[in-house]
Parts: structure tokens; sequence; C-alpha cells
């Protein structure tokens, strides 16, 4: 079963839920309006009472994050950017608290490149399956933004502080074998594979006892820890806030989509 015609799918199958992010022809950049479509679909997800919840993008690539052209559209006034701004990546902290907190195991099906606050939600899955055309990039310090989506509030946690540093000072590309080696994904395959790992996926959680592993996910993502995270991704939204709005980044902004125009 199928359902939802804008920018995010819900499919449901042999007991799992797959949720996919339906901008392909914008990279499924990320605005407002998609990231409040897929805070909607995780809460119907979570009532169908799955086996798994299954996180993925339609077309070329997982996401690229904010989408540029977005901000610069609503730049004409500071109070227009910061409620933007503050809609986008509220919105999409708040889409990553609950995928923390999804009552059932998280699976990323990474199917082309991540970059920006989109990495948050394969941070917040429990395994993720990247294609070999995957990688995962910041792109902050190239525009002038503030990290958000979790590059400062999860990532160090995961791969260690001084590498998560490393990896935004210098805006280095993350490969998919380089993901896999800092445990960012369980599993490496061809683009044409990652369907086909997933469901050896699904079909091992079949065979476990569903209440050891949601007790097993709520013991590791508690309400302490959860708060946690919580408190850290509103310090990157602050300051994300803060910098959205200087000339320096406006200009960064605009210089980008030239680049890559």
């Amino acid at each position: 079963m199928t359902t939802g015609a804008g920018q995010v799918v819900i499919d449901e199958a042999d007991g799992a839920v797959r949720v996919g992010l339906n901008r392909p022809t914008r990279h499924n950049a990320l605005v407002p309006e998609l990231v409040n479509e897929l805070d909607d679909a995780l809460d119907q997800a979570a009532g169908r009472d799955p086996t798994a919840l299954v996180l993925t993008g339609n077309g070329a690539s997982f996401s690229t994050g904010g989408d540029i052209s977005g901000f610069l559209s609503h730049a004409g006034s500071r109070e227009e950017l910061l409620g933007y701004a503050e809609d986008l990546v509220g919105g999409l902290h708040e889409v990553v608290l609950k995928l923390l907190s999804f009552p059932a195991p998280v699976l990323a099906a990474v199917n082309g490149p991540v970059t920006g606050g989109a990495t948050g939600l394969v941070l917040a899955a429990d395994m993720a399956a990247m294609s070999e055309q995957a990688f995962l990039q910041p792109y902050y310090c190239t525009v002038g933004f503030a990290p958000d989506g979790g590059w400062t509030a999860l990532l160090p946690e995961r791969i260690g502080t001084a590498k998560a540093l490393q990896i935004q000072y210098l805006n280095e590309r993350i490969s998919a074998d380089e993901a896999q080696a800092l445990g960012l994904a369980a599993c490496v395959c061809a683009r044409s594979e990652l369907d086909g790992v997933i469901a050896q996926w699904l079909r091992m959680l079949e065979t476990g006892s569903r209440a050891t592993h949601r007790a097993t996910r709520k013991n590791i993502w508690d309400d302490v820890r959860l708060e946690q995270v919580r408190m850290r991704l509103d310090r990157e939204k602050s300051r994300f806030l803060d910098l959205i709005v200087q000339p320096d980044t406006l200009a960064g902004m605009k210089a980008f989509l030239q680049k890559r125009a």
C-alpha cells in the first residue's frame, strides 16, 4: 500500500513502512513543506506498528540538504529569512528527534549523495546501507552556514570529536567506503542491490523478538540522552539563525548557486 502524492511517499509492505523523500528534480533538497510532510509521515508510520521504518530518497540523491534557492527566495527581509530558516531547521530537528525516538528499528537506504542537514536523517538511523555512489559532505564552511541536522549534535559521538571537526573544517567528502569504516554505514553495495540489502535486514529483524528490538532501542535512546541531543540541536539552530542573516552568508549562498549553475 502506497500513500502520499506530495514530497514524501509512504509505502507499507511485509510489516515494514518505507518513507521516501520525493522531490527528485531538486535532489530531495529540504524545504519546510517537505520537512512537514516527513514529520507527518513518521507519525503515520509509528501508528502502523511496523517491524521497522525504512527511510530513503527517490531519484539520484538521498537529499542535498537545505534548498539554498529557498533561503534566497525568502531573503527579502531579515524577519522573513529568519522565519523561513526557523521553520526549516526547527522542523528538521524535530524530525531527527522523532527518528531517534521511533518505536521500531530505523533503517536508511542511502541511494545517493547526502549533504548538509539531511545528514541528520542518516545519523538518526540505527543501520544505514549506502550505495557505492553515495557520500556525505557538510558544505557549511563553503556557504557560511552554521552546522545543523546533527553535524555537531550527533556526529562527534559517532566518529570522535577530532574527526568530526576535521571533516567540517576542511569540507571533506565521506565516501560510502569511508562511512562504513567510520561506523556510519553498516553496508556498501551497488545501487541496484540496495533494496535487496534492506529486504535481507528486514527478514532478519522478523526472526527476532520485536519486543526486544524496541526495548533495546528505547534503552539506548532514553529520555536523558534524547534531551541532551535536543539541547545540542537547539544550539545548532540558534547559531544557524545567527549566521543565516549575515551579509557574508547571503553572498556565500549566491556564489554557491552561481558556481553550481
